[in-house]
């Protein structure tokens, strides 16, 4: 009966014998503080939504937030191989809506960046960047298996219409996000610095062309650089939320600058949080998130496979520099990108891309025989 039973195990039993239960422990930990957290700024959102019924953005977090664990706990069952399958439909199919946004997509705020389904609106870029890092991770591991593979081309080319698409919209925030994460992964493939040298140039004219060409991005930064003849409201109340809020906080629903911050659940909840909560939590909270990153690159570094290596340190690098990206803009250190905290922010595109992401990251790590290294447990 006991032999029967080691060698009859279900896909479940062996899911959880082989994942990370460090990073999915952190995953929930995260998922679990964006609908607390959720609950302190939704009152201002409230007067955002169109629908009449109460808490509703609570309800759409929420909804959101398990429609992405029941979907990154699916990714996370799959092989290496067919979790890198999807990571490329991810990206073939991001292409593929982002090629026909002008047509059928929905403005807002003068950005043509979503599209309707039902009574919700995705944002097919948010699927494009972790489709990509597993894309990319795939073609420089083919290439370190045969140098005569045109991989880096091919990348450069499919990185090259992307950004294209992004600045159609315009979106430099998540061209801006594609082009580190990119340059990451480059460098963690140990690429040679002549491709890091195209690639910092491409960077350095896409920057200075923004500036030359897309108002809104020299607007932003003349604001950022010159404060004093500029409308930084956002960014002050942001200031003011986490000045008031101390080490300890004013606490749970007691804040009041979430009250005159449009963006308090979205760009801006990290400062609603240091209000309510206070210096100490919000520490913590950067801490899971720091833990949720850097225990991925731990296992990065101790995987044999190379692509798998090299996406999951590309996917935990796009969790951590959004995770910076968003905390800078709350500080006033970076003018504002319209970038969500990982996990956290409200956001249905963003919440359901990232815990792709995770499930792609758990699916990558999995104890699997010849996986890891030695010493790895």
């Amino acid at each position: 009966m006991s032999t029967r039973s080691r060698t009859n195990r279900s896909p479940l039993y062996e899911w959880w014998r082989s994942i990370d239960r460090v990073i999915l422990s952190l995953f929930l930990a995260l998922i679990l503080s964006g609908i607390v957290l959720s609950m302190a700024a939704s009152p201002i959102a409230e007067k955002l939504c169109r629908v009449g019924s109460s808490h509703c953005f609570l309800k759409r977090h929420m909804f959101f937030a398990g429609a992405g664990v029941l979907g990154a706990f699916i990714v996370s069952m799959l092989s290496v191989a067919n979790a890198r399958r999807l990571g490329v439909l991810a990206l073939a199919g991001a292409l593929l809506v982002l090629m026909i946004l002008p047509f059928i997509g929905h403005e807002v705020k003068g950005a043509m960046r979503w599209i309707r389904i039902g009574p919700f609106s995705l944002q097919p870029s948010e699927f494009a960047k972790p489709g990509f890092i597993v894309f990319a991770a795939w073609m420089f591991s083919v290439r370190n298996k045969n140098p005569e593979f045109p991989g880096v081309f091919i990348v450069f080319a499919i990185y090259a219409v992307l950004i294209f698409f992004l600045l159609r919209q315009p979106d430099f925030g998540q061209s801006f996000l594609l082009t580190l994460c990119f340059g990451a992964v480059f460098f963690y493939a140990g690429l040679s610095m002549r491709w890091m040298a195209v690639l910092a140039g491409i960077s350095a004219a896409g920057m200075i062309g923004a500036y030359s060409f897309l108002p809104h991005v020299k607007d932003r930064l003349q604001r950022f650089l010159n404060p004093e003849n500029s409308d930084t409201y956002q960014t002050d109340k942001a200031l003011e939320a986490i000045a008031n809020g101390g080490f300890f906080g004013r606490g749970p629903g007691e804040g009041a600058v979430k009250y005159s911050v449009p963006d308090g659940h979205t760009d801006f909840i990290f400062a609603i949080t240091v209000e309510e909560f206070g210096f100490l939590l919000s520490t913590g909270l950067i801490l899971i998130l720091a833990g949720f990153v850097g225990r991925s690159f731990r296992n990065s570094l101790h995987l044999n496979d190379h692509f798998s290596q090299l996406a999951v340190a590309g996917l935990a690098t796009m969790i951590g520099l959004q995770t910076m990206i968003n905390l800078a803009v709350n500080l006033n250190m970076v003018p504002p990108k319209g970038m969500t905290l990982p996990f956290i922010s409200y956001g249905g595109s963003s919440m359901l891309a990232l815990c792709f992401s995770a499930g792609l990251i758990l699916a990558f790590t999995r104890k699997r025989p010849g996986a890891y290294g030695f010493g790895v447990r």
